[in-house]
């Protein structure tokens, strides 16, 4: 009886290893046949997805090379220097760019910075009339839409730096006028009317509080002209200053979540949940020191920036922290690309990779309407929304403000 199990198992084995063997020859002839195994078949659906959706980035620096050093987009960057131009940004899907009007404190510091401000607009401009079969200013949601179905790139901007409209709320309306459809209320500096991230840690800048008295009639002129109110770089009060005065949808261009990589310019969890209650969006930044979770892991002081570059999973969980916090409907894509001195996770090294995302949203389990949502139909639905809160208000009678920082009163 003993001899006979003994038969029969050793058969078993032999049948068992039979069959595995006959699977690995059959999986090798269906890939030497041609015939996509599963990650392949994967790979093509989010391929399909990726190119039918509106692909939307709020946060792009090349706007810096195209003003300081004459950087043209019309051909491939083969110097390595840069992380976009035309022809990567059509590899990369990408439906609408939001190019940086990027206004350093330095200009805060020393003047001129509405003049910054107007020759990055001057230099995005002429980029559009450089390449008039590429791309094409856009000022409405639904001009990207439009776009978008004609074959190009809607070019938009945003300014990053809110000292860019030196104390000025007409200066602001100008800047809506010229194409700026959001403008980041402070830099890494504390202005004359709202904290940021980074100018709480100076005792010798004047605080507010959040936003000063000015500050909030900053917001509501934003919100009278349509242009969205960007969080990203303001402190935590600032932050939930907004969030109480402002009457439209917050967005944060290139923000992170600080429960994954503990650092100032990242969004709270309790920040997250206040996005999704007021309809907002966060724009998720792709910079190694933003995502990196082993860089400033929650609970300890931030490190030296010596941690390797982020991964695509660190990257991804970034994603999926704000999806689980906010909500699907409030996350969306801030790259920062040509901001963040090449320090990006692999796989993701510039603009012709955004196909990537769509690739791992998809494998994680996302659906194709929620993928279309975080690629870029979110931002499209905040930016809708803020031009019918623009509508409203002038339908209730609401008239440009005309009030003044009064001399000396809320300087730094």
């Amino acid at each position: 009886m003993a001899r006979r199990l003994y038969v029969m198992t050793i058969v078993a084995i032999c049948l068992s290893l039979l069959m595995m063997m006959m699977s690995t020859v059959s999986l090798a002839q269906t890939r030497r046949k041609g015939v996509p195994d599963k990650d392949a078949m994967l790979r093509k659906r989010a391929g399909r997805i990726h190119k039918s959706s509106i692909v939307v980035d709020t946060h792009n620096d090349i706007t810096s090379p195209i003003t300081d050093e004459g950087f043209d987009m019309g051909e491939r960057d083969a110097s390595g220097k840069t992380q976009t131009d035309i022809p990567r940004m059509k590899e990369g899907g990408l439906g609408a760019e939001f190019f940086s009007i990027y206004v350093s404190s330095s200009y805060a510091r020393d003047g001129g910075s509405a003049r910054r401000a107007m020759e990055m607009i001057d230099g995005v401009y002429e980029q559009v009339r450089r390449h008039p079969k590429s791309l094409e200013m856009a000022f409405t949601a639904s001009d990207i839409r439009r776009i978008h179905k004609s074959g190009k790139i809607a070019a938009l901007m945003g300014i990053e730096g809110g000292h860019a409209i030196e104390d000025s709320l007409a200066a602001l309306r100008m800047f809506y006028k010229l194409g700026i459809r959001y403008m980041t209320l402070t830099h890494t500096n504390t202005n004359n009317w709202a904290d940021a991230a980074g100018g709480i840690s100076i005792p010798a800048v004047k605080k507010h509080g959040g936003l000063s008295d000015f500050g909030r009639e900053v917001v509501k002129e934003m919100n009278l002209l349509g242009m969205m109110i960007d969080i990203s770089h303001v402190s935590d009060e600032t932050f939930f200053a907004c969030v109480e005065t402002s009457r439209a949808p917050l967005i944060a261009s290139h923000s992170s979540a600080r429960a994954l990589t503990n650092v100032p310019r990242n969004m709270t969890d309790d920040m997250l949940r206040a996005i999704g209650k007021n309809g907002g969006v966060v724009m998720v930044n792709f910079y190694n020191g933003f995502i990196n979770t082993e860089y400033a892991k929650p609970g300890m002081p931030a490190p030296s920036q010596s941690a390797d570059t982020a991964t695509m999973d660190m990257l991804m969980a970034h994603f999926e922290h704000v999806i689980k916090v906010a909500g699907i409907d409030h996350v969306g894509i801030g790259s920062d690309f040509d901001g963040v001195e090449g320090k990006l996770p692999a796989g993701m090294e510039d603009v012709s990779k955004l196909p990537v995302i769509t690739y791992e949203l998809l494998k994680r389990g996302y659906s194709e309407k929620e993928i279309r949502k975080v690629l870029g139909e979110n931002l499209l639905r905040v930016m809708s929304q803020a031009e019918k809160v623009s509508r409203k208000m002038k339908a209730e009678g609401a008239a440009p403000s005309f009030k003044r920082i009064s001399k000396g009163s809320e300087k730094m």
